[in-house]
């Protein structure tokens, strides 16, 4: 199983609950996918008309596939049921929220699966303290092993 990690939003959003949605592509696209030709990069997931779209996933054009390749970054269709899209729209509307996706990856079965995130955006103050914290870290794992 191979996963595909979204690194920008673990530095500039707080997860506070997530869930995992089928993804709806085209055959050039699950091919890129499996070829780790993906970036994450402004993606996000918007709640239309009740169904979950994700925005800005930028999936690499298939090389192999002439004149019947996709579209890079066009609006994906997330496949999930009611109950879980209500809940969600319910969330996103709260003051600040938003849909991240966190991770894709692809299934025992074949199948391309997003981990989609209803997050909080990180102010700068935060994302400084969290740095600190990383760099306190590390440098007490290096005290460590030279006194080791």
């Amino acid at each position: 199983m191979r996963k595909f990690r979204n690194k920008k939003a673990f530095h500039n959003y707080y997860f506070l609950e997530e869930l995992e949605a089928g993804i709806a592509l085209k055959g050039t696209e699950i091919k890129s996918i499996r070829a780790g030709k993906i970036s994450f990069k402004d993606s996000y997931a918007r709640v239309e008309d009740d169904e979950v779209w994700l925005y800005n996933l930028h999936i690499s054009p298939y090389s192999h596939a002439g004149n019947f390749n996709h579209e890079p970054e066009r609006k994906r269709k997330l496949l999930l049921h009611k109950r879980e899209i209500r809940k969600l729209k319910k969330k996103v509307e709260e003051r600040g929220m938003t849909l991240v996706p966190k991770e894709l990856f692809i299934n025992e079965d074949g199948l391309a699966k997003v981990v989609l995130t209803v997050a909080k955006g990180k102010k700068l103050y935060d994302k400084r303290e969290v740095l600190q914290k990383k760099d306190e870290a590390r440098e007490m794992q290096r005290k460590m092993k030279y006194y080791n």
